[in-house]
């Protein structure tokens, strides 16, 4: 009987390197669940791109482990590719707001066995202009706290050290606002925004609140919301309480809807971030929805 390939990708800087201590063992249930196992650890920023594009047609399964921009860079790959090899993930970043959304557990044997031996669940993949992410674009303020973070901070620090780093932004609110134009479900807004999201997870930056209700992955549509920039104290205690309680008021200062594709415009260009990595500074932006693109092994 001819055994199943699988191709195991792994960013050796995720987390806090934990990987190199159980990785005899989640190699071991791979082999256990019948895998012939080719193993690559990444060797800088997008390299998981390139590889995954180059060989995933090769292999009957792709698992990756690392942080969310470990897998926003398998997704990547993929849809470079048009692969439709089933993905599963190890999450071993400092958030993982995906494997969260996924109910993958952070444990590492128990996420191997999974993506060993799981069901498939097909996920909508966002198209960003020529690139890709699996669960948020983002602009405006915080956005930079993922990429901008220290690497030997996080290591030490974890979560914790995403919250200093958009502490600081906090006194920097005016330049990080925004003149965009939104367009979105035939409806166009425009405005002064402090911040922008399209999202397709339960949970950003470990805050599940925040994306909004009634969030499905594979319906082929995003949570968008765009918070205005607010000019007085009593703007942002609105804005606060429309974000910790979403069903508990509405504000005109949050402009939000589902929608399977939309376009940002601004005269200037804007930095966004992609699945918590920087994803460029772009003045015309079209995201589109690709409903059920990549089927992820989950429980």
């Amino acid at each position: 009987m001819e055994k199943k390939r699988m191709f195991f990708i792994y960013n050796p800087q995720s987390g806090k390197g934990l990987i190199r201590v159980h990785l005899v063992d989640i190699l071991d249930v791979f082999v256990k669940a019948g895998y012939e196992v080719t193993v690559y650890p990444t060797q800088g920023k997008g390299d998981a791109t390139r590889v995954v594009a180059a060989c995933a047609d090769e292999f009957d399964r792709i698992v990756c482990s690392g942080g969310d921009g470990t897998l926003d860079e398998v997704v990547t790959g993929m849809m470079q590719s048009d692969s439709l090899t089933p993905v599963g993930y190890i999450p071993a970043g400092t958030t993982n707001d995906f494997a969260q959304s996924l109910s993958i557990p952070s444990n590492m044997e128990e996420s191997a066995a999974i993506a060993a031996n799981g069901r498939l669940f097909p996920c909508d993949v966002g198209e960003f202009n020529d690139d890709a992410f699996i669960y948020v674009a983002a602009c405006g303020i915080f956005t930079g706290a993922s990429y901008q973070t220290n690497q030997k901070l996080k290591h030490i620090l974890g979560h914790a050290a995403y919250v200093i780093e958009g502490a600081k932004q906090l006194t920097d609110i005016p330049s990080s606002s925004y003149f965009l134009e939104i367009q979105a479900n035939g409806e166009t807004v425009q405005g002064e925004f402090v911040y922008g999201m399209i999202s397709n997870s339960l949970s950003v930056g470990g805050v599940k609140n925040l994306v909004g209700k009634d969030v499905e992955l594979d319906d082929g549509l995003f949570e968008v919301k765009f918070i205005r920039m607010p000019q007085n104290p009593l703007q942002i205690n609105e804005i606060m309480t429309h974000l910790l309680r979403p069903r508990a008021c509405d504000t005109p200062y949050i402009f939000s809807c589902k929608t399977d594709r939309v376009e940002i415009h601004s005269e200037i260009p804007v930095p966004w971030t992609l699945d918590g990595e920087f994803g460029g500074e772009h003045k015309d932006v079209r995201i589109v929805n690709h409903c059920r693109r990549i089927s992820f092994v989950v429980q």
